[in-house]
Parts: C-alpha cells; sequence; structure tokens
C-alpha cells in the first residue's frame, strides 16, 4: 500500500511549474515538490502522457531496494506546453517555483515559456525561484543565457524580467531506470537521492524541499557527482557491454569489469581530493555507496540505456574525458579512464543515433580530427596523445 508523500515540518504554500513530466520529473524532482507542499504543475510536450496526467487522481513511486518504500503523489496538474502555451505562462505568472528535468538541450526550448511567465508576472510577488535539475554542470545558467536571448527575441526588458526571479544551480543525483512494461504513470527508483541546490541566490527564503540540502558552493558536489556516479556509470555501462553482459548490475557482478570501474574511479576521486579538498576516507565511503547502488538487483538497468549518446559522454566537459583531461594536467595517473574511453570507442547500439555517428567519424576522419571532434582536446593538452593512440587503434 503506497503511503502519502512525506510534506515535512513546514509546507510550502503555491505552485511549482515542473517541464518535463517523464520518470525523473515524476519519480524525483515532481516528487519532491509534492513532499515540499507544492500544488505541482507538470509541463510537458508529449500529449499522452500530460492526458494521462490530467486524468489521474495519483501515481505511486516505488522505491526498491534496502530501504525502499511506495509513495503517492497526488494533487498535481498537467499543462500541454507545445499545444497551450497561454497557459503555462500563466501558471508561471503565479507560480512560486519553476524546475526542469528535460534534458541541457531541450533548456533553450524551455526559456520562452519562462520570459513570457515572467512578463505576466506581477512587479510585487514574490521572485520565481528558478532551478534547472539536469545532469550537467551550471544547468541553471545555461538556462539563463537562453532566457536573455529569449527576452531579446521577444523584445523584452531583461533586467526588468530578471527582477521577478531567482536562478540557483543544483545536483541532482537518483537512478531512474527503464521502466517495466505496463508502469503507467508509475516510476521505479533507488531509495538514495540527492539535491544539492545552492543558497545564496534565495536569501532568507529558500525552496521548502524536505530531503534536499542547500550548500554555499555547489562546484565541488556537482564535480563530485559528475566524476563518481556518472563516470561510474558509464564505466560500468561501456566495460561491461564490451563483455557481452546485459545489465548495469551483471557488469559489476563481473570481476574484470568490478576492477575496471574501480580503477578509473579512484583516479577521479584523486582529482576530486586535489582540486576540492575532499578526504580520502569522504571519498572512499562515497564510491563505496555508488557501488552498491550500481548493484541494486532491483533496478534492472541495461548497459545499452545506460551508454547511449557516446559522443557527448566522450566530449570535453564530460564523465570521461573531464576527468581524464584535469589528472593529466596534474600529473595523476589515467590509465583506468582512459580504459573506459576505450570501451566507449567501441560501443555500438543499432538503435542509438550517436553509436552509429561515432562508428562512422572513426571509419573517415584521421585520429587527431578524432581527438579534435570527438573529445575537443587541444592537440598540445598532455591527455592528446594517448587518446589519439586509443582513436588510431579504432579507426576504420
Amino acid at each position: 500500500m503506497p503511503v502519502p508523500a512525506d510534506t515535512g515540518n513546514a509546507p510550502a504554500s503555491g505552485t511549482a511549474v515542473h517541464f518535463g513530466a517523464g520518470n525523473i520529473g515524476r519519480g524525483f524532482v515532481g516528487m519532491l515538490l509534492h513532499e515540499g507542499g507544492y500544488e505541482v504543475v507538470f509541463s510537458d510536450v508529449a500529449a499522452g502522457l500530460v492526458d494521462a496526467l490530467a486524468g489521474a487522481g495519483s501515481y505511486t513511486v516505488h522505491e526498491v531496494g534496502d530501504g525502499g518504500v511506495d509513495r503517492e503523489v497526488s494533487g498535481f496538474r498537467a499543462v500541454n506546453s507545445a499545444q497551450d502555451p497561454e497557459a503555462v505562462a500563466e501558471e508561471l505568472a503565479v507560480a512560486a517555483v519553476a524546475t526542469t528535468a528535460v534534458g541541457p538541450t531541450v533548456l533553450r526550448f524551455i526559456a520562452p515559456h519562462l520570459v513570457e511567465g515572467l512578463r505576466r508576472r506581477d512587479a510585487s510577488a514574490e521572485p520565481l525561484q528558478i532551478m534547472a535539475c539536469e545532469n550537467a554542470i551550471g544547468a541553471t545558467d545555461t538556462l539563463r543565457e537562453h532566457m536573455v536571448t529569449a527576452a531579446a527575441e521577444a523584445g523584452a526588458d531583461w533586467e526588468e524580467l530578471a527582477a521577478k526571479a531567482v536562478f540557483a544551480n543544483t545536483a541532482v543525483d537518483r537512478i531512474v531506470p527503464v521502466q517495466p512494461d505496463g508502469a503507467g504513470l508509475d516510476v521505479t527508483v533507488e531509495p538514495f537521492y540527492e539535491w544539492a541546490i545552492e543558497r545564496g541566490p534565495f536569501g532568507e527564503r529558500p525552496p521548502q524541499l524536505p530531503g534536499a540540502h542547500f550548500v554555499e558552493a555547489l562546484g565541488p558536489y556537482i564535480e563530485r557527482k559528475l566524476f563518481t556516479v556518472n563516470t561510474g556509470h558509464a564505466a560500468a555501462a561501456y566495460l561491461g557491454a564490451r563483455a557481452g553482459l546485459g545489465t548495469v548490475a551483471e557488469a559489476l557482478a563481473d570481476a574484470r569489469v568490478a576492477a575496471g570501474v574501480a580503477a578509473a574511479l579512484q583516479e577521479t576521486s584523486a582529482v576530486l581530493q586535489a582540486e576540492h579538498g575532499f578526504s580520502e576516507a569522504e571519498l572512499a565511503d562515497y564510491r563505496a555507496t555508488i557501488l552498491r547502488r550500481f548493484a541494486n538487483p532491483g533496478l534492472p538497468d541495461t548497459v545499452g540505456r545506460v551508454g547511449r549518446q557516446p559522443l557527448r559522454k566522450l566530449s570535453r566537459h564530460e564523465r570521461l574525458i573531464g576527468p581524464a583531461a584535469a589528472a593529466a594536467e596534474r600529473g595523476l595517473s589515467v590509465d583506468g579512464l582512459l580504459a573506459v574511453v576505450d570501451a566507449a570507442l567501441a560501443f555500438r547500439d543499432a538503435d542509438d543515433e550517436q553509436a552509429a555517428e561515432l562508428a562512422r567519424m572513426l571509419a573517415e576522419l584521421t585520429s587527431a580530427e578524432l581527438v579534435a571532434r570527438i573529445t575537443g582536446l587541444e592537440a598540445e593538452h598532455p591527455l592528446a596523445p594517448r587518446v589519439q593512440e586509443l582513436m588510431a587503434r579504432h579507426r576504420g
């Protein structure tokens, strides 16, 4: 029997407009907004999903694994931002919070809705608290930049609009795997989650989000998550795929794959310790927690799903080249990370456009061109020669 989500001791009042009603939106951000006492308004462009939410009284978030419970989410509404942008703007004009979980590349399409909502917002109202909950560094800053552009295109005064909003970067972490057939609106997730939010922009009025924690400096937490959770997940997927294994849990049960993942994460921890001053013991505990999460047999996440979009994951500031480049600049070991890069270059998935594009590029470009086009590394970067060697191995 699902339990109602805990709304905490000081529930918020008002609405929270959340862009992206997919599994992460419903099973993580939307659930926590509900727990904070907000009336959640889901905004999405998928007509079937919006209609299903609009006709449902509730859905259940199933936490699988140690300590997991079923949580019921109710009291929400849904609007179709493609078919009814007017309704989205009206919701934003009076909302307390606006969040996103749409993917970094989609933020530019969200920006015009936020601009129009702020144009309609009363100047005397509390500022709209905007947080982009994306798997990217500085996603809210990116959203704000898109809003500046959208405001100019709409002929709006950006300074006037910006005075009606507060922008805070966040770091989010929760594994939401491929959902079982017939799940409907229900979402299966792991029990663990983390939502770190910049404290400064909110002053004395932070949003009410039980379970989230507010930090003075978000950068270290974002990099710790990206270089441990995302790097580790990718390592398990690419090394697991090369070993012919189907799920991340199966990959980590394989001794050679597990050793490869551990080696890559030892190297990212060395970077995090050097850059941000995390203690060795703290990082060891964090790595152990992450690996336990990945091995959760209740989350049958496939190596294909986790490994998809290899070009993005091999780009300059992403989970593999990013920490490897930082390590090389400091003269630290990169062997484990490059072993994962090697496996990523061999990743193939007939249903993934980027995997097909990667194969095409490896067949057509020189090793130097591949390094520049795929990883964004400068030719003089200390990591570039070793990556070029890997590219040469996979060409043709």
